[in-house]
């Protein structure tokens, strides 16, 4: 068979040599005067609006053929044509990615206490996260979700009405968990002192009222955590609720909870409403959270 001249498939560069290229064409013009650097980024800014009109009009042309929204979307699982036309435009970020992009804007909360957190899948209306590092584990993960994660996916994703936190893989670890979540001061409010930690032995579950809100306490090993002491199923109070091996049940209805995350076992989709709490000293001190 005479050769067409055609590259093969395994020789044409990939999407990371190409970026690799442009970012390397991009750092020549650093040392440029600025007006030179100006009039390349304008040449460059003409070229991508002369390439999205004209990726436009193409689209406008062939939208009304037989077929074209299925080849359109065949053609986008390649990475370089699907990165190309998310740059202009003509094909929309998934909710996936979305909520990937609603998670950087929290990242650096997280890493500041040493942590991370990952997309585990996206389907319909729902959003499931898993913590990494630090706050795998970690006594504020809680609240760390409801008031950095999960606010942060709500606010960007409005299209995702139910956002879950995952189990972790264990990756945080005892030298490495911080009591405070990182969100903690940024949700207004003072430390309030709580009681002492020798009122909370190990093992041991409270109901208190502090600020004026009652409250769970529970403490396994050095794990501290504190809950608004209502039912997420009713918001009814469970201080009648019997607790075994670290786990409250409503006297209510039933809804089971574990006390070292605040999970409902019953109802996965729920969760208690967790406080910021931080064992200073002998002192347990707690942020009371709307």
């Amino acid at each position: 068979m005479p050769d067409s001249g055609a590259p093969e498939q395994s020789d044409r560069p990939g999407l990371d040599r190409l970026l690799g290229d442009l970012r390397a064409l991009e750092a020549l013009a650093d040392g440029w005067d600025d007006a030179a650097r100006m009039g390349a980024k304008a040449q460059a800014a003409a070229i991508d609006a002369l390439n999205a009109e004209a990726f436009r009009r193409m689209i406008r042309t062939l939208k009304s053929r037989d077929g074209f929204g299925k080849a359109l979307a065949e053609a986008a699982n390649d990475e370089v044509v699907y990165a190309v036309l998310r740059r202009h435009g003509i094909l929309k970020p998934s909710l996936h990615e979305r909520v990937e992009a609603a998670l950087e804007t929290v990242r650096p909360m997280l890493a500041s206490h040493g942590g991370n957190a990952e997309v585990a899948s996206v389907e319909g209306n729902r959003a499931e996260i898993r913590f990494l590092g630090a706050c795998d584990g970690c006594p504020a993960s809680q609240l760390t979700f409801y008031a950095g994660v999960k606010k942060a996916i709500e606010d960007h994703v409005p299209e995702i009405t139910e956002v879950r936190q995952v189990k972790g893989l264990g990756g945080g670890g005892a030298d490495t968990v911080h009591f405070t979540s990182p969100f903690a001061e940024t949700l207004g409010g003072s430390w309030i002192n709580a009681l002492d930690l020798a009122k909370l032995p190990d093992g041991t579950t409270l109901f208190e009222t502090v600020g004026g809100e009652s409250v769970i306490f529970a403490r396994q090993g050095d794990l501290v955590t504190c809950f608004r002491n209502a039912c997420a199923h009713m918001g009814l109070e469970m201080t009648e609720g019997a607790v075994e091996a670290g786990i409250l049940t409503c006297p209510w209805h039933g809804f089971r909870y574990a006390l070292e995350s605040g999970e409902c076992l019953t109802a996965p989709e729920v969760q208690l409403h967790a406080h910021a709490v931080r064992v200073i000293g002998s002192r347990i001190q707690v942020r009371i959270v709307p």
